[in-house]
């Protein structure tokens, strides 16, 4: 006999109100939009601000046009993201159409929320001294650029993660409410498969990651061994970081823990763990694709091997909460019958 979960209690959704911290919020991050998207734009325009002589962006035109018009769209989906947790309608907006979209924007965000303020910090320790290695290469964007653009991101990110936290909460937290105790034992053998399987996979990637964070240059690109530095070492441990989040939350929500720990805490890690893999993963392996240039500045085989195993893995780590939380409403549903 088939075991199922037991039901989560449910909870009456709330009237729909949007209270003041919401439409802070929603301030918040429609305005940290406005400096990257009024870049680009004027990027795509044919201006040139924040961009010196020499930069790389300048020798394709066609290709800068096309990169630039694609992230102008991702963080246009951000602007759609917040009207849809902060109006109405968004409450009915089925879920397919909500949750990919915004696990992948917190793939793309919280790799620049952790990554950008730890080397801005480490560098201040270091003396301030610059995070690149190669002093020869000509500068890709103006330095203020990355501080006007990574801090709205920042902002982007915590406001739009806060808004996100809140609206789950009304619509969806009684699937997460309990204990990893609650859940019962032999359960879930396709969930445990899968969580299995993106652990295995998380190890090759996670020692490659640690290795170029501790200065190896094993499976490098020319370009980037030229651009090792403070900067490059922080980013990789991160990319570690991130395979070892992934990988906990997956194994925890397949395969329990500490019995006490609550059912929130690995959905929280299956979420930003599997979002920074693979969405960040499947950003560099777009970026490696498109590359243009000489040979010494396209990404080894190795390199990009690594990024699609990330995106395999993010994609593993999100099957297993996504499955989870199936099981999770259908026994709430199951549960709300009974009692009908």
């Amino acid at each position: 006999m088939t075991q199922t979960l037991p039901a989560a209690p449910r909870r009456a959704p709330a009237p729909f109100a949007l209270s003041r911290l919401r439409r802070a919020l929603r301030f918040a991050a429609l305005a940290a939009c406005v400096p990257y998207l009024s870049l680009k734009v004027a990027w795509i325009a044919g201006s040139r601000p924040g961009i010196p002589e020499g930069s790389t962006l300048l020798d394709h035109r066609a290709l800068m046009i096309f990169a630039n018009g694609l992230t102008v769209l991702m963080d246009g989906g951000v602007v759609v993201l917040v009207l849809l947790l902060t109006r109405p309608w968004g409450t009915r907006t089925p879920a397919r159409f909500l949750v990919p979209p915004m696990w992948a924007a917190t793939g793309l965000l919280v790799p620049i929320m952790a990554g950008f303020p730890l080397t801005q910090l480490v560098r201040a320790f270091d003396g301030g001294g610059s995070g690149d290695g190669g002093g020869a290469a000509e500068p890709f964007l103006d330095e203020w650029v990355f501080g006007v653009v990574y801090t709205g991101f920042i902002v982007q990110g915590v406001a739009l993660g806060c808004l996100f936290v809140l609206y789950a909460r009304d619509r969806w937290g009684h699937l997460w409410r309990g204990r990893l105790e609650d859940l019962p034992r032999g359960h879930g053998r396709a969930r445990r498969a899968t969580a299995l399987a993106a652990a295995l996979l998380a190890l090759c990637p996670a020692a490659l990651h640690l290795l170029w964070a501790t200065g190896a240059t094993t499976g490098l690109s020319a370009a980037r061994i030229e651009e090792r530095g403070t900067d490059f070492a922080v980013l990789e441990a991160l990319n570690a970081l991130y395979l070892a989040v992934a990988v906990a939350g997956g194994l925890l929500l397949a395969c329990g823990g500490r019995p006490a720990l609550p059912v929130k805490v690995p959905l929280a890690l299956a979420w930003l763990g599997s979002g920074a893999v693979g969405c960040w993963g499947g950003w560099l392996l777009f970026g490696a694709l498109t590359t243009l240039g000489d040979s010494t500045g396209r990404p080894t085989g190795t390199m990009f091997l690594t990024y699609a195993v990330h995106v395999i893995i993010g994609t593993l780590v999100a099957a297993v909460a996504a499955r989870f939380l199936a099981e999770r409403a259908r026994a709430s549903a199951a549960g709300s019958g009974d009692g009908a």
